[in-house]
């Protein structure tokens, strides 16, 4: 019966080594994915704020109104000003209608301080 269990013990060593052996390469693989988005998602950071200070520089305030005046006979463009504005005043605002009562309801009774009467 000894015999037995030393070998059943020695098979169930080396199936839990094979274990342990296929765990830790799993494990160095899914660390190596985990570091490679990580890199990934420094390189699209860089990229964003390289792509946001583009916009912040393309989108001065100066360069635009260069622009708009070389581009002033194809585009038609004139300076803002407060005569093109319109007042509050001037809005139009939709009526609002109250809803239709479709189930009128009675209340009869009488109030509380006509109870003590």
């Amino acid at each position: 019966m000894r015999p037995v269990l030393y070998v059943l013990s020695f098979l169930a060593l080396i199936a839990l080594g094979f274990w342990a052996y296929r765990e830790n390469y799993a494990t160095q693989s899914a660390l190596k994915e985990v570091e490679s988005l990580q890199r990934q998602i420094v390189g699209l950071r860089e990229a964003l704020s390289v792509q946001r200070a583009e916009w912040a520089y393309l989108n001065r305030p100066d360069r635009l109104r260069d622009l708009a005046t070389v581009n002033f006979d194809r585009l038609g463009l004139l300076p803002m000003e407060p005569s093109q504005f319109g007042s509050a005043a001037q809005v139009a605002y939709p009526r609002q209608s109250l809803p239709a009562i479709d189930f009128p309801v009675d209340i009869q009774g009488e109030t509380p301080s006509e109870e003590g009467l």
